[in-house]
């Protein structure tokens, strides 16, 4: 900090203490009660003039370093050089260095979440494209073969391999959406018997070739919710439960109703969830013992649906026993518990 900016910056105290001298020694020459030459007042003003350059001096010397300091940061936008800023002497040093730490660690905490961001995106195109591949692979192989094999057996498997690519897009595309979820969802009262039913339809082709039988019950339930995102939920949901469940296999999906609302339970017989997975299956990725082993899952599916179930105000957990079942609980509050800030 040069001083003549510091001058600059003081231009109102000297303003001031050019008036109140001119005043003092106005008052002192006009009283005729005071005797006082103008020798003396002379005298008075250039002792006041010393003093007060002294105060600006001394305290130019007391700042410059600390301001000089700030001036390199913002200067050369180096993150070290905060933890070399001076400590603050004066309150109001005291004052800047802490807007200047909280301003700082703001920027930081911005440039952190789009940085985890990115990463996110990076991880899920990643593994959204291996995904996808299979599928694709499969559908040339089936059209390869297609000579030896019958036309209908041939639609059907092509077929069946394009819901897996659709349902890969529907993925990718409610991901893309779940930041911006406010813009793209309606609020209503939806009849969960009717979602229920269409997302086991959606999947029926699955449960006919694994022989898994599907049992429906007291879902006559009305719920307010998004009817869009919670099929995709279940969607989500009853995909995971039909790759982990086994050949002649059994899946209930059954509501209660209770004082803390509506609950949907979807439960299958499969392979289960081993103990310590149990707490991690909707983390971001996580794909567990099961997913390392039949490579079947990328760990995105229940990510976005419990995302999606809190954004929505409802919420979601897991019941499991290794190699006997696995519960996903569906709780739906009542009505008076979504203005409850604090889910």
């Amino acid at each position: 900090m040069r001083f003549d900016k510091y001058l600059a910056d003081k231009r109102y105290s000297l303003l001031f203490y050019l008036l109140l001298m001119s005043f003092v020694s106005a008052v002192i020459s006009l009283d005729s009660s005071m005797k006082v030459s103008m020798g003396n007042i002379i005298y008075l003003n250039a002792v006041s003039f010393i003093f007060f350059t002294l105060y600006l001096v001394l305290n130019y010397l007391f700042i410059k370093n600390y301001y000089k300091t700030i001036n390199d940061i913002v200067k050369n936008n180096n993150d070290e050089l905060f933890y070399r800023v001076p400590k603050p002497k004066s309150y109001e040093q005291k004052l800047f260095h802490h807007l200047l730490k909280d301003v700082y660690e703001y920027q930081n905490e911005k440039i952190q979440k789009l940085y985890d961001t990115k990463k996110d995106n990076e991880e899920f195109i990643t593994s959204w494209v291996h995904q996808i591949k299979t599928p694709i692979a499969v559908s040339r192989l089936l059209i390869e073969n297609s000579l030896n094999k019958p036309t209908a057996a041939v639609l059907s498997s092509l077929e069946e391999e394009l819901d897996k690519v659709e349902s890969y897009i529907e993925q990718a595309l409610y991901y893309s959406k779940i930041d911006d979820f406010s813009k793209d969802y309606l609020i209503n009262e939806v009849e969960l018997d009717r979602v229920v039913k269409e997302t086991v339809k959606k999947h029926a082709k699955t449960f006919i070739n694994k022989k898994i039988k599907v049992e429906i019950e007291n879902t006559e339930l009305v719920l307010v919710t998004d009817k869009k995102w919670l099929s995709f939920v279940l969607d989500q949901i009853l995909d995971n439960s039909l790759k982990y469940t086994n050949s002649g296999g059994k899946i209930k999906i059954y509501g209660i109703k209770n004082n803390r609302g509506h609950e949907l339970t979807i439960e299958d017989n499969g392979i289960g969830i081993k103990t310590e997975d149990v707490d991690r299956i909707f983390d971001k990725g996580f794909t567990g013992y099961n997913g390392r082993e039949n490579s079947k899952s990328t760990g995105f599916g229940l990510y976005l649906s419990k995302r999606l179930v809190r954004k929505l105000g409802h919420d979601i957990y897991v019941e499991s026993k290794y190699r006997e079942y696995t519960k996903i609980i569906l709780i739906f509050p009542k009505l008076s518990e979504y203005l409850d800030v604090s889910r």
